[in-house]
């Protein structure tokens, strides 16, 4: 069996196995990564031999750390991120190269069309008539999108949304509430097969999904970082936040959106919780809870998701393509029966 894990933001690590009379046999680690003292490879292969190779990312790790001395230095890698490629072998996981990607960014849509876009194409992929997809949102008017589980009078004040007519917009993925104004965010959805991410933890499959994107960040100078669960941040403050959501079939939506730039007085007007979080600090700690990409670039937001298109293609390939009539169709319909009506919006009043 062969498994392998990108680590996100450090390095490759390979591992190779057989699996005899239900256990792992002649386990061999391999990797880009470093690791001192060089015996401390054997030390490795040795604690995962004779494991059930059905035992959890966890159940692997731990065996790493107790057969490891005090003194070793792991760079790049972990013990758990071991324990993730050999879930991966066991279970078959994917690789983003195995895929014909499509990359699809269209015009400006309304922002409750492009949240029913996105579950359209996660349920296209699950039924096998998409494949894999990255596309880059676009929308018309601002827009207040709250995570499927929140509170809409707890999470928005509905007068001052109004004020800066942000329509409500309930999405299917949890998370937290956002206020987006076109051209001021960056948002982005994969619509992929669950076996991508086969073996993984929730938590390790945001990172990894999101791992190109630090790559893009970090080619136009910022020093990006995922921090669990679900930010992506820097030195100078938060860039942005994914979300999930997983389908029946299989199919899982990811998606992100980063601060392009800001207007912190419409974002805690608008937004009930950001008031909270700032209230003993005044609306200038905003700067430094959220750091635009704008501020920490000086780049266009068209040069920015132009550099991650081409670090995504660079890295797991993919062309240009669109959404299907079909699809925009099926994606008007929910609109109008699920997406605009008082059920769903106020589904948690």
């Amino acid at each position: 069996m062969h498994g392998e894990y990108k680590v996100p933001g450090g390095k490759l690590v390979v591992v190779d196995f057989e699996v005899d009379d239900g256990k792992i046999a002649d386990f061999r680690l391999s990797g880009d990564f470093f690791l001192e003292p060089d015996e401390a490879l054997l030390d490795i292969n040795a604690a995962i031999e004779g494991m059930n190779p059905n035992s959890t990312i966890e159940d692997f790790a731990n065996a790493i750390r107790q057969a490891l001395p005090s003194e070793v230095h792991l760079l790049g890698f972990t013990p758990d991120s071991v324990g993730v490629a050999i879930r991966r072998g066991v279970t078959g996981a994917a690789h983003w190269r195995d895929y014909d990607w499509q990359i699809v960014r269209e015009p400006a849509v309304t922002p409750m069309l492009n949240a029913a876009l996105d579950e359209v194409l996660t349920t296209a992929v699950g039924e096998g008539l998409r494949g894999p997809t990255l596309r880059i949102w676009e929308w018309n008017e601002p827009a207040v999108i709250i995570g499927s589980f929140q509170s809409v009078k707890n999470e928005v004040d509905e007068e001052a949304a109004a004020e800066h007519n942000a329509t409500l917009v309930r999405r299917i993925s949890g998370g937290g509430a956002m206020y987006m104004e076109p051209e001021a965010s960056i948002t982005y959805a994969l619509y992929i097969p669950g076996e991508l991410v086969r073996g993984m933890s929730f938590a390790d499959s945001y990172a990894y999904l999101d791992d190109w994107v630090l790559e893009a960040l970090k080619s136009l100078g910022i020093d990006a970082v995922y921090k669990p669960l679900n930010d992506i941040t820097s030195p100078l403050g938060k860039i942005g936040g994914a979300a999930q959501k997983r389908l029946g079939s299989g199919a899982i939506l990811h998606h992100v959106t980063m601060a392009y730039d800001m207007d912190p007085t419409a974002m805690t007007s608008v937004l009930r919780i950001g008031r909270e979080k700032l209230s003993d600090k005044g609306t200038a700690s905003a700067q430094k809870r959220v750091d635009p990409l704008k501020s920490q670039t000086g780049k266009t937001r068209e040069e920015i998701v132009e550099r991650m298109i081409e670090v995504f293609q660079r890295r797991h390939g993919g062309v240009m393509g669109e959404v299907t009539e079909g699809e925009w169709d099926a994606a008007e319909r929910l609109v109008e029966q699920k997406f605009s009506s008082e059920e769903w919006l106020r589904r948690v009043p």
